[in-house]
């Protein structure tokens, strides 16, 4: 099953179910006037939803479904708690501020707490002010999750995972070095957040399985292709395992949004090439200035521009989209 959030002018959106081809929809708000929703009230909810899915499909009471009239499917969340599960991805990104990664990386899962009050539209633009604070994408895949107890173990956390969906955690580099040399952790350095234009159910996802999805995650920058790295291959945490790890002293509210982090994978024991050189590229531009600069001894890709665009999607064996994309622009912020 398939859901979205249309934008109907309300700070929630409307729920509706999403066909599995993402051409049509259903209204779905006789049953949850929006996804938080049915969300705190998933096992009850989701078998009508379901039927309602199921009438979709065959043709029933279905209208077009527009990518770019949706807010993320969260529009909001209680909870926004991002992970960094790929190590390439930690030691890369560490090794450009010249920072070492410690050995309990390998063992506990790193994992920050995102704003979550407000979410990006997954077609709406990157607003910020000021373009010098060194503009990043990161492309990831996260979980939603019901209301999960405190100390589960990762073998209790597959049945707590509700939907799956994108992310590009937008990230401000240029700032990142500072605010975590106060020893605090990142505020300043992580705006807004965006998600798929879809959220979808795991049984929905072939490719799903031992926590992960065994899938290339297709990332374009300026149309041009900037990253394939594949979300099933150099996960160090799964998803499982990062769901207990934010649940170690604290119960997690329906609708909580957990990351897996940057998507990224290693070539023959090296950091990974360019898609150009053969490799499967970056799913951000921290990791390809890395390279760069042990290579080179300087970067040569920039960060991002006002004006310039981003695209994150994920595909099936059978090449088809299954959460729609994540498509925008980078745009000066405006009062």
């Amino acid at each position: 099953m398939k859901l979205a959030s249309l934008n109907d002018g309300s700070l929630d959106g409307q729920l509706v179910v999403v066909s599995k081809d993402l051409k049509t929809c259903i209204n779905a708000s006789g049953i949850a006037p929006n996804m938080q929703s049915a969300l705190d009230n998933w096992i009850h909810l989701m078998p009508r939803l379901e039927v309602l899915a199921r009438e979709l499909e065959a043709g029933n009471n279905g209208f077009e479904f527009d990518q770019r009239m949706v807010y993320s499917p969260l529009p909001r969340s209680y909870q926004w708690a991002d992970g960094s599960a790929y190590l390439n991805h930690v030691e890369l990104v560490r090794k450009a501020r010249n920072a070492k990664v410690p050995d309990s990386f390998f063992e506990d899962p790193l994992m920050y707490q995102g704003g979550s009050d407000s979410f990006y539209a997954p077609h709406g633009p990157i607003e910020l002010l000021d373009e010098s604070w060194g503009v990043d994408l990161e492309a990831e895949v996260a979980v939603i999750v019901d209301k999960v107890p405190m100390g589960i173990t990762a073998d209790e956390a597959p049945k707590y995972i509700n939907l799956i969906m994108l992310v590009n955690d937008v990230s401000l580099r240029n700032l990142i070095p500072a605010e975590l040399g106060k020893g605090f952790g990142f505020f300043q350095s992580k705006p807004a957040t965006a998600f798929s234009p879809v959220a979808v159910t795991p049984d929905e996802i072939d490719e799903w399985s031992d926590g992960t999805i065994h899938l290339p995650l297709c990332v374009d920058i300026n149309n041009q292709p900037f990253g394939r790295a594949n979300a099933g291959i150099d996960m160090t945490f799964n998803f499982f395992q990062l769901i207990a790890h934010a649940a170690r002293t604290r119960e997690l509210a329906a609708g909580t949004v957990i990351g897996s982090g940057t998507i990224s994978n290693k070539l023959d024991g090296g950091p990974g090439k360019p898609i150009s050189e053969g490799g499967v590229g970056y799913s951000c531009i921290s990791e390809i200035r890395t390279v760069e600069t042990i290579n080179d001894g300087q970067p040569k890709t920039p960060f991002l521009h006002f004006g310039d665009t981003v695209e994150i999607w994920m595909e099936d064996n059978q090449g088809k989209s299954i959460f729609g994309s994540i498509k925008q622009t980078v745009r000066k912020y405006e009062r």
